[in-house]
């Protein structure tokens, strides 16, 4: 798939900015707090219909503009597809496919794939379990867009349990058996859902970690051998199972069991605290904690590892190739895993690139690159190669 116009009007620092891509890769060069990353943003947005850096709507709008807009024009094998988002401040949106407005947005997400590598996605090796899961997530969306409203389904069973457990905490004394027997149905709703969210994030791991392991070993010299376990809130091991091979309701009656002993902690916290709003992904580094003990080196080629296994598998689900964002993250790394990643992309990707400065590329790779200028949300032709 190739990205080949960009329009932004009124999103971030862009009042009204339309961008040809022209080159299998794209160096946006400027300064610091310019609108570069902004640009990414606008192309995450319409591949998740999401942003990684922020939640609210209102937050990737012009200041003072009552909406924006994001649309593109892509071609894939099946065709030219026009693509548009319309964001507005007081909420709601608009998501089009060939100039037609869609009233189910999984029909949008299953278009444009994207993988993005920031030097914020380091947080997935130091950063908390959320933002490990948020990533799993984000994959899973791109390889099977029906996750989206799994996922939303789960969290509205989760807001629902989560407002009862609160009047429970407040209301002690006034507990009877009617609000008890609607917590158990809400326990049988969080375990179907959560069962479903669950053997979706552990099947695409179970794809994604043998990819992973063998960029590790490649990008390390086979001298580090990475493994990725995925860590479940609940119990299976009660039952002698595991994810991979455990039935539906076998899974779902571990959550049972599970809430059954966390129940007293629930109603005291008011919140609930089994389900996969509490899982993690755990990353070893020849069989040693890669948070606590993996140095910055290691940490950095961890997370080369995973970006360049989510280049293959999802180029493996949709059978072509994703676009590759890098969010000035050469800086980020040193010349061997410069030279690992920028290796794998050659013109296999389209890849937009941003940057403070060319020194990180060498001449030879940037034949063929297309260089535009980005300065206070304004593009312009850099110099060419």
């Amino acid at each position: 798939m190739y990205l080949k116009l960009l329009y932004l009007r009124q999103f971030r620092n862009y009042f009204d900015q339309k961008v040809w891509f022209e080159a299998p890769k794209t160096i946006l060069l400027g300064n610091n707090a310019q609108g570069k990353s902004n640009l990414l943003e606008a192309v995450e947005l319409l591949s998740t219909l999401k942003s990684h850096r922020v939640s609210r709507d209102r937050d990737l709008i012009f200041d003072g503009k009552p909406t924006a807009q994001v649309t593109a024009t892509v071609e894939r094998d099946l065709g030219t597809l026009d693509l548009s988002v319309i964001l507005r401040s007081q909420g709601g949106r608009t998501v089009a496919l060939n100039g037609q407005s869609l009233r189910r947005h999984l029909d949008f997400l299953s278009v444009l794939n994207v993988v993005q590598f920031s030097s914020l996605d380091l947080e997935l090796v130091r950063g908390s379990p959320e933002y490990r899961r948020n990533w799993l997530d984000r994959l899973l969306v791109q390889l099977e867009p029906i996750y989206a409203y799994i996922l939303q389904q789960y969290n509205q069973v989760l807001r629902q349990r989560n407002a009862l457990l609160k009047f429970i905490k407040q209301n002690p004394e006034g507990i009877d058996s009617q609000k008890q027997e609607e917590l158990e149905l809400w326990n049988a709703q969080l375990a179907v859902a959560g069962t479903r969210v669950l053997r979706r994030r552990n099947r695409v791991l179970e794809r994604l970690v043998p990819l992973a392991k063998a960029c590790h070993q490649s990008i390390s010299g086979s001298t580090e051998l990475l493994d990725i376990i995925y860590q479940p809130n609940i119990n299976l091991s009660l039952s002698n199972q595991c994810l991979s091979t455990a039935l539906p309701e076998t899974i779902q009656q571990a959550f049972l069991q599970k809430i059954a002993t966390r129940a007293i902690a629930e109603k005291q916290q008011g919140i609930s605290l089994v389900g996969p709003h509490r899982d993690d992904v755990m990353f070893t580094i020849n069989q040693t904690l890669a948070r606590n003990y993996g140095s910055s080196g290691q940490q950095r080629t961890l997370v080369l590892a995973l970006k360049l296994a989510e280049l293959q598998l999802i180029e493996e689900v949709v059978r072509e190739p994703p676009l590759l964002l890098l969010d000035d993250v050469l800086a980020e790394l040193d010349l061997h895993r410069q030279n690992q990643l920028l290796e794998a992309i050659q013109d296999r990707f389209q890849t937009l690139i941003t940057s403070t400065h060319l020194g990180a590329f060498d001449a030879q790779w940037l034949k063929q690159t297309q260089i535009l200028s980005v300065e206070a949300g304004e593009i312009t032709p850099g110099n060419s190669w």
